[in-house]
């Protein structure tokens, strides 16, 4: 099968842009022909703001570079991940109207909330959710805390709305978690043409020993990841259990100050990917305090991978990847005080803690494999073809 992957890569790197790569490296090792048209989100800088505005509502450029490509080519699925801003949603015109099946993997909730988020001011917001313009998005500034820029944002998602791009130009959408599907469905989407599949771990990294003894964050520092939660359960409430904190961000300065006060909390900075593994393969547990709606959480499966449980707030994916005392913990969302209580009875619980550990292991081994991500694609592009899905797509 010759398959267009069509991405728009970030300035910042993220789970995102890993995930697009594996796919890729997956459908190739199993013999697909697979070529790609790439965009990048650091060439927003050669746009002005009106020029970039109307770009991100209509790329003529892109829907040009894309039609043509379908045609040479003759691709049987045209697979787009991110489109934003510089391809924008007239690329999937470009392939629908160039004869090709058409598939569009959503990671967040751009297409329905300008910040992509949903949260705002430090706490989860829904008020774009219902609206066919987004006004509410645009008198915050949610976009870049900028409301010019996010009626950009809006003018795209009132045009594609209205001309229903969503419904007409798309075969299939693959979302994450049945979180995501229903959030997106509310919002207006196609609920009919939505297939779950998770992200998958590939290569499969091996169990770890987890006798590390410490806990470990591993993400960017910012408010929406519930860095300031995690702060406080270690630094307000004394949790003496060693923390490892891996990332970067606009909050590494209150990293910096907490491993100044509290000896327990110890500040890695930025790792390589390879690294952030062996610290999980060691860890005791993984921190997951994430407070905005999470599309899924690599990090998670990550910890799975390598047999480490994870704590994490309630909302958004985490709650339906992680079975509450199996696979690790669940507290509620901004919870310092339940953080900690559900750190120390993982840590402090040594045959709870074997157990887990296999549990962990055989949750990754059962989803979240190469294997059973390939058959859940090849479902995806058979149902856009116009079969009929072999899984569920609920």
């Amino acid at each position: 099968m010759k398959i267009l992957m069509v991405h728009e890569s970030y300035q910042q790197p993220g789970g995102e842009d890993v995930s697009v790569g594996a796919d890729i490296e997956l459908l190739r090792s199993h013999g697909h022909d697979v070529i790609e048209y790439r965009r990048h989100n650091r060439d927003v800088n050669s746009h002005g703001a009106i020029q970039l505005g109307l770009t991100t509502v209509w790329s003529q450029s892109s829907y040009r570079e894309l039609h043509a490509l379908v045609i040479r080519e003759k691709p049987e699925i045209v697979h787009f991940h991110n489109t934003f801003p510089l391809i924008s949603p007239s690329g999937l015109w470009a392939a629908k109207r160039a004869g090709a099946r058409v598939v569009q993997t959503l990671r967040n909730y751009r297409l329905a909330c300008p910040n992509a988020l949903f949260f705002r001011n430090g706490h989860v917001c829904e008020a774009c959710l219902h609206w066919p313009v987004p006004l509410p998005g645009i008198v915050h500034g949610c976009y870049r805390h900028n409301r010019l820029a996010t009626a950009a944002v809006a003018a795209m998602l009132m045009t594609h709305r209205t001309i229903r791009t969503w419904h007409r130009a798309v075969d299939v959408f693959v979302v994450l978690t049945k979180f995501q599907k229903g959030k997106l469905a509310a919002g207006g989407f196609p609920e009919s043409k939505m297939m779950i599949r998770p992200n998958f771990i590939s290569p499969d990294p091996g169990p770890g020993p987890g006798d590390g003894g410490y806990a470990l964050f591993a993400g960017r520092l910012t408010r929406e990841k519930g860095v300031r939660t995690l702060l406080k359960a270690w630094t307000a409430l004394g949790l003496p259990i060693p923390l490892l904190v891996a990332g970067g961000g606009p909050l590494e300065h209150d990293i910096r100050f907490a491993t100044e006060t509290n000896p327990s909390v110890t500040y890695l900075g930025p790792q390589q990917h390879e690294h952030v593994i062996e610290l999980m393969k060691k860890a005791a547990c993984l921190v997951f305090p994430s407070e905005w709606y999470e599309t899924f959480g690599r990090t998670i499966i990550e910890a799975f991978a390598v047999g480490t449980p994870v704590v994490a707030a309630t909302g958004g994916a985490a709650e339906e990847l992680i079975q509450h005392g199996s696979t690790g913990a669940l507290f509620p969302s901004g919870d310092a005080e339940a953080l900690a209580e559900a750190v120390s009875g993982i840590v402090g619980k040594r045959d709870l803690y074997q157990t887990m550990r296999a549990a962990c292991r055989r949750e990754y081994l059962e989803k979240y494999t190469a294997e059973r991500a390939y058959d859940r694609l090849l479902d995806a592009y058979h149902t856009a073809s116009g079969g009929q899905p072999k899984q569920s797509a609920s």
